[in-house]
């Protein structure tokens, strides 16, 4: 079917060009913002042959069409009198669909998701110097493992900076005052965030009012809720200041400001959430054991479904720049769920006649291994039900043992097979053990009870094509 071809059968199955707000799309799903979900006939689309998939995330409809072939019938579509925009212009029409938890969770995926590489490279470092610690590679006070060790930990001691920045652009304030202001938390002047174990130190007496000389080194709720602040704090002074003299009394009133508010009550207050959220993670991962990876594990998957997932970065962020737990444990089980929907998913392609569904199970189980399960999740698993009820249960059971292991890791945002490279040295081994748990289980399961025998395999062509 050439492309043109398949732009014209999609349209009216999306109910015309009129009920999709904007088009945009990725390396290979067209990315739309529909007007009326009623208008569309998901069905029919999934019946076509060049569609591979469907699913809606994000407050996007999304239709997987492969890599290449998305850019021709994107063009094709926008040819026929659809709304064409950027991606990040989609995911903005997007929020609008979005209620006010998915819009929350979404907001710190785009402030945290810029920020991953730079914590996956001095994660990937940190296990690595790991590893020479534990092997005696380098003698302890090597020049070259000093050096290392301190290029390691710089995205985390930084972390106030990169993630104002980052967030300046979500909350639509200057980036380089929000990059000041978040260099204003780590200020060699302040007591280094790392010592605060050994008690604070000194204090300012602020008018009375006992401000403590701390730094914010590796933390994230202070920093974003005072780049939130400051926003405000920008437009009012952009609103109140006379035009002739903005430009020098807005930036000067709103860094001040914002400074003094931040290092007297925003940044305590911050400290003190942050630390209350991971310290409780901490005490669910450690009382709750094994049972806390296996309710963890298991509703990962369908916690995915909601979008909510995107603000764990944010979590994830805090566990490993905390120096009191300085490790992603929930990443692990994370990773577990992931690659039980690849189990899953490799069942039904073994289980079932439908030469389509074959052809999108297949490389979607596979891509599941590599930490990108949007294929098997909505265009397998979920379609089928029972196939994503088998993934829940492997990533149940794989989260149960890197729990009951402590499999830890030194990053965020990767996981699979690719994840091992930020595994905790010692847990590595653990951690194939739980992957390999969770993908049998789930394969097992899928094999058994989502399309078994004849009767489950004519289900599934029929579930396609409705």
């Amino acid at each position: 079917m050439s492309t043109d071809n398949t732009a014209q059968r999609i349209l009216p199955l999306l109910g015309s060009a009129g009920n999709i707000t904007s088009a945009a799309h990725c390396a290979t799903r067209l990315r739309l913002v529909i007007k009326d979900m009623t208008k569309v006939d998901k069905p029919a689309l999934d019946a076509l042959e060049a569609v591979k998939g469907t699913f809606q995330s994000g407050g996007q409809f999304q239709i997987v069409i492969g890599q290449g072939a998305v850019n021709r019938v994107h063009a094709d579509l926008i040819a026929l009198g659809v709304n064409a925009v950027s991606t990040e212009q989609a995911k903005a029409d997007a929020s609008t669909n979005l209620n006010p938890l998915q819009r929350f969770a979404r907001l710190l995926s785009n402030i945290f998701v810029p920020i991953i590489p730079v914590i996956v490279a001095c994660g990937l470092l940190m296990g690595l110097l790991g590893t020479a610690r534990t092997l005696n590679w380098l003698p302890a006070d090597s020049a070259l493992l000093q050096m290392l060790d301190m290029i390691s930990n710089t995205a985390f001691v930084f972390l106030p900076i990169l993630v104002a920045f980052s967030a300046a652009r979500e909350f639509k304030v200057n980036p380089f005052m929000a990059a000041a202001l978040g260099g204003i938390m780590i200020h060699p002047a302040l007591q280094n965030a790392w010592t605060v174990g050994q008690g604070i130190q000194e204090y300012w007496d602020l008018f009375g009012i006992p401000v403590a000389k701390l730094g914010y080194q590796g933390t994230v709720l202070p920093i974003l809720i005072a780049v939130w602040v400051m926003s405000h704090i920008e437009r009012l002074m952009k609103r109140i200041v006379p035009d002739m003299l903005d430009i020098v009394l807005t930036p000067f009133l709103t860094l001040l400001i914002s400074a003094f508010f931040t290092l007297v009550v925003l940044g305590p207050a911050g400290r003190a959430l942050g630390d209350g959220i991971s310290m409780g993670l901490q005490w669910l991962y450690a009382f709750g054991g094994p049972v806390a990876g296996l309710v963890f594990g298991g509703l990962y998957s369908a916690i995915v479904i909601t979008g909510v997932h995107h603000s764990f970065h944010a979590i994830e962020a805090g566990l490993l720049a905390n120096p009191a737990i300085g490790v992603n444990f929930l990443l692990p089980i994370w990773a577990m769920a992931n690659v039980a929907q690849g189990g899953a998913a490799l069942a039904v392609f073994f289980r079932t006649d439908d030469q389509k569904l074959r052809q999108i199970a297949l490389p979607a189980a596979l891509s599941c291994l590599l930490g990108i399960t949007e294929a098997a999740l909505f265009g397998v698993n979920l379609r089928l039900v029972r196939p994503f009820f088998a993934a829940a249960l492997g990533g149940a059971v794989g989260g149960a043992w890197v729990v009951a292991t402590k499999v830890g890791m030194t990053a965020v945002g990767v996981t699979g097979l690719p994840g091992l490279a930020i595994v905790v040295p010692a847990t590595m081994v653990n951690y194939i053990i739980g992957m390999a748990l969770a993908f049998g289980v789930a394969f097992v399961g899928a094999w058994l009870f989502g399309l078994g025998g004849k009767q489950g395999r004519e289900t599934a062509t029929q579930a396609l094509r409705a």
